[in-house]
């Protein structure tokens, strides 16, 4: 299909708005993120049914970069496990971004629905991941926004693949990046600590995604208020810094000594020596018989609920202006930071 818009910034290549509600119809808003609005869009010839995100131009400079920098990025893409983009328009007052359509649930949902839930369920799932991410890597592209909210089911047929969404944080890597971005939780320690940085982070992140998805629990997390988001924030990071995590008992005791090998690894504090995305996807756990078939449901689901269902957490996985007057332990001077802030996953 082709795109309703082929350049960015040239004013004689604005659609009409008439272009947009003569091809679809866009039904209720079923989402509001910091950034846009979320329609389901019906495509009137075929009847076939898209996401469209709606940027209002008016809102400001930042949202008005993130939905160039989708739009861009989604252009560069074509991956089975990468949600497609179907078409842009772009009118005088808005971006229009019309993305395929996942119909299947998020992750967590997924588990708490199954009677039966082992290592090699995860494996499956990171391995999907790691492709998608080796195959952006490849493209110089770093996603820096890795996380379960950004996972989805394609469909709802018992062996649907998986799907990585939301790119308006993705950047192309010329050069190591200087900007903090992404979510507190899942942020690598380059990022907390203000180093410039790349690829690396996004490994970073599947780790801790593969780490919660087999204990349930987040590796680093600040029990300290919510609401004080300055303490918390600044609590957290410093454990991110430090690499302080922990394979707990009783939560780790049936996971294998693979898994967390490999979690190790991904979850290395030392960008540098990180494996990458690539080499993990040759890891025994991925493309071997490391994973183990042992039923970890109860526990598993025990600790989603715990950790995951509450108010709480939904407030602490926010995506952030990050590290606004955080102090990092080796720091001096306070770090503010300068990239875009959005409240929904």
């Amino acid at each position: 299909m082709p795109f309703g818009c082929v350049t960015l910034g040239d004013k004689k290549d604005y659609n009409q708005p008439s272009e947009v509600t003569d091809r679809y119809d866009l039904g209720q808003v079923i989402k509001t993120e910091e950034f846009c609005e979320i329609f389901r869009a019906k495509e009137k010839t075929t009847g076939k049914l898209y996401t469209c995100k709606k940027f209002l131009k008016r809102d400001g400079r930042k949202v008005r970069k993130a939905a160039k920098n989708e739009i861009i990025i989604l252009k560069m893409v074509k991956h089975p496990n990468i949600l497609q983009l179907v078409d842009v328009y772009i009118t005088r007052k808005e971006y229009f971004i019309f993305l395929e359509l996942a119909t299947g649930r998020e992750v967590f949902d997924w588990i708490l629905d199954q009677g039966y839930y082992s290592e090699k369920d995860t494996s499956n799932v990171i391995r999907q991941v790691l492709e998608a991410v080796a195959y952006l890597h490849s493209l110089k592209i770093v996603h820096r926004n890795l996380k379960l909210e950004n996972l989805v089911y394609y469909n709802r047929l018992k062996n649907s693949k998986i799907v990585i969404s939301d790119f308006h944080l993705a950047k192309l890597e010329n050069g190591l990046i200087k900007e903090p971005c992404g979510t507190p939780e899942y942020l690598a320690p380059e990022v907390v600590g203000r180093q410039r940085y790349g690829r690396p982070v996004d490994c970073w992140a599947i780790g801790v995604i593969m780490y919660i998805l087999l204990s349930g629990n987040p590796p680093f997390y600040e029990e300290a208020d919510e609401d004080d988001y300055e303490n918390h924030d600044k609590n957290l990071f410093r454990k991110i810094l430090a690499g302080d995590y922990e394979f707990d008992p009783p939560y780790w005791d049936d996971i294998s000594q693979a898994a967390k090998e490999l979690v190790t690894r991904l979850m290395e504090v030392e960008q540098d020596q990180r494996i990458t995305a690539e080499e993990a996807i040759s890891h025994e756990w991925i493309s071997g018989n490391a994973a183990s078939d042992k039923n970890i449901k109860d526990g598993v689901c025990a600790q989603i609920e715990k950790n995951f269902a509450r108010a709480k957490w939904k407030k602490a996985v926010r995506v952030t202006t990050l590290m606004k007057r955080l102090r990092a332990p080796e720091q001096t001077e306070t770090a503010t930071a300068t990239a875009p802030a959005a409240t929904s996953a």
